[in-house]
């Protein structure tokens, strides 16, 4: 293909132009699966090189899930159809290697065929509707979508009938710097700074960390795994040292619900972070809101407060503050997304880590899920935009209702069936000024009122 000229990739039948899936992750494959099962034409668009290239890229930490939640039904029926695969035990919990491994690449290879593509290597730099840019009114309804994408052949267009974007955040962490941009010296010290969750079974990573000053930022799961590598790190090094840097004015809940948590291994990861945090090998800094790094002369780093509090002789920095959607693709389509999460307005009020209740996060499919763009939706941790605590079978759900809407099938988009386990470990920012806040009972910070998780089907586009 020659690399001077866009290339024009029509449709994979002779009827429409296929559905573009952006993202070969765990949703994006769901949708395809899905509309494999409807018999719509299909094209997946991966960046990577591999089905689950971002889950890979964790690929040495467990989940909180068992694999009876990380299966999408759609696809489970197809790799059954289709013989050659064995479910994997329901009841065990997956590292992402393992999910990539047993469940996405053999999906994503059944998937490539027939009326559908799995495409790697392809980037998707713009999404927009043919010839028409954001402000034209029209034809925006009739006209089919050209998304346009980056291969190692050059770039090419693709024509799609309708875009599901299941890309994820993971490519966009959260910077260091408090104020959602990166710290003054971030950039700078960026051969000090990791962003995730470092495997310390590797003996490259633990030669990196062990004897060293290690600052952790971040208050979540991925911060309490990283807790707890460090700490069994000190245990064998006992001069490696960790500064746990905390936006808020206490630890307070940050270890979620413990045995209350219906996630169990997400409650067990909570009391081991607990056990790590308090083991004598770390020390909290609370209220720490990252401004500036600088370089010592030695060649470490000093971490500076927004309030002018430091944290010297720093040799290694770990920041786990969450994530953000990518939304630099998709300029020139209309989008109506929250202001402060980047996610779908109608779910924000109910995944928003401020105010939401833990366990209280409504199933809900297409409805809530459509944009002023007509047939492009925003899936998967994508939907959430900022959000944490997004969980897999709630993704499947949502695809399950988008396909079945693309179709037609009004009454299947329409009813949402969903399990969700209840947690304790949904806190937010929006107390960190008030450490009185964080006592008071209720809320999304106190135990789960109910022990069981709620079955809910729902009939009607109530917007749930």
């Amino acid at each position: 293909m020659s690399t001077s000229q866009p290339q024009l990739i029509t449709q994979l039948n002779t009827g429409q132009p296929p559905v573009a899936v952006i993202g070969a992750g765990p949703i994006g494959l769901a949708a395809a699966a899905n509309l494999a099962e409807r018999g719509m034409a299909f094209v997946v668009l991966e960046a990577g090189p591999v089905a689950g290239a971002t889950v890979s890229e964790w690929s040495h930490v467990r989940l909180f899930s068992p694999w009876s939640e990380l299966v999408d039904p759609a696809a489970q029926r197809l790799l059954e159809q289709a013989g050659g695969w064995s479910a994997p035990d329901e009841a065990a919990y997956p590292t992402g290697a393992e999910w990539c491994e047993a469940y996405l690449q053999p999906l994503a290879d059944l998937l490539d065929g027939g009326a559908g593509r799995v495409r790697y290597g392809t980037r998707v730099t713009g999404v927009a509707r043919r010839g028409r840019d954001a402000i034209v009114d029209s034809g925006r309804e009739s006209d089919p979508f050209t998304v346009h994408v980056s291969t190692p052949a050059g770039e090419e267009r693709v024509v799609a009938r309708a875009v599901i974007d299941a890309s994820g955040t993971w490519t966009t962490p959260n910077p260091l710097g408090a104020d959602g941009y990166p710290a003054t010296g971030e950039r700078t010290h960026a051969g000090q700074i990791v962003y995730g969750i470092p495997d310390f079974r590797d003996p490259v990573v633990r030669a990196r960390y062990a004897g060293r000053h290690v600052a952790v930022a971040g208050k979540g799961a991925s911060a309490q795994g990283v807790l707890i590598g460090l700490a069994g790190l000190a245990e064998q090094d006992p001069a490696t040292r960790v500064t746990w840097l905390l936006r808020r004015p206490s630890v307070g809940d940050a270890f979620g619900g413990g045995d209350n948590d219906q996630l169990e291994q997400r409650g067990a990861l909570g009391q081991l972070a607990k056990a790590a945090a308090s083991s004598g090998h770390v020390t909290n800094v609370t209220s720490f809101r990252t401004e500036s790094v600088t370089a010592q002369a030695d060649g470490r780093l000093t971490l500076t407060s927004v309030n002018g509090r430091r944290v010297d002789d720093v040799d290694e920095v770990i920041v786990v503050t969450g994530f953000r959607p990518d939304l630099s693709f998709l300029s020139e389509v209309r989008l109506d997304l929250d202001p402060a999460l980047s996610s779908a307005r109608i779910l924000a009020d109910q995944i928003h880590p401020d105010h939401h209740s833990c366990g209280d996060v409504e199933p809900h499919g297409f409805r809530e899920l459509t944009q002023p763009e007509q047939d492009l939706y925003l899936v998967g941790m994508k939907s959430y935009g900022r959000a944490p605590s997004f969980l897999a079978m709630t993704g499947f759900e949502q695809v399950r209702s988008v396909v079945a809407a693309l179709v037609g099938d009004h009454e299947a988009a329409d009813r949402v069936d969903l399990v969700l386990p209840e947690t304790g470990v949904c806190n937010g920012a929006g107390t960190f000024d008030d450490p009185d806040a964080l006592a008071v009972g209720g809320g999304c910070c106190g135990a789960p009122a109910a022990a069981e998780p709620q079955f809910v089907t729902l009939g009607r586009p109530t917007g749930a």
